[in-house]
């Protein structure tokens, strides 16, 4: 249980760096901010998540739940905002193109980590 979370938080961490090397304002000073962007994440994601979307509800229903994307990148800002100048992104536009993308980039890793291990 524990080493499965230790692995999700490395591939959250890989997907980071992977998305800092496609966008230029997306930027990571290396793998430890990666990593501690990815663990502050995961806290965010346990603990501030739920009430975001609690809070956004009704516009998440309307947009058949798009506008978690949105919530997504909301996290993401605020992780940014956390670490400093090791971890930055250039705008609300770059944390939301960028939440899609890291959302896809950790699915496709946990998938594959995944079948290996079976």
């Amino acid at each position: 249980m524990l080493l499965r979370g230790v692995i999700s938080l490395v591939l959250n961490a890989v997907a980071l760096i992977a998305v800092a090397q496609i966008f230029d304002s997306f930027q990571l000073d290396g793998f430890g901010t990666a990593l501690l962007a990815s663990v502050i994440l995961a806290i965010l994601n346990m603990f501030v998540k739920p009430i975001l979307v609690i809070l956004t509800l009704p516009i998440t229903v309307i947009t058949f739940g798009l506008f978690l994307i949105v919530v997504n990148a909301i996290i993401l800002m605020i992780t940014q905002a956390l670490i400093g100048p090791s971890f930055v992104i250039d705008g609300f536009g770059t944390a939301f193109i960028a939440s899609i993308v890291i959302s896809l980039i950790s699915m496709i890793l946990n998938s594959v980590v995944r079948d290996i291990r079976r």
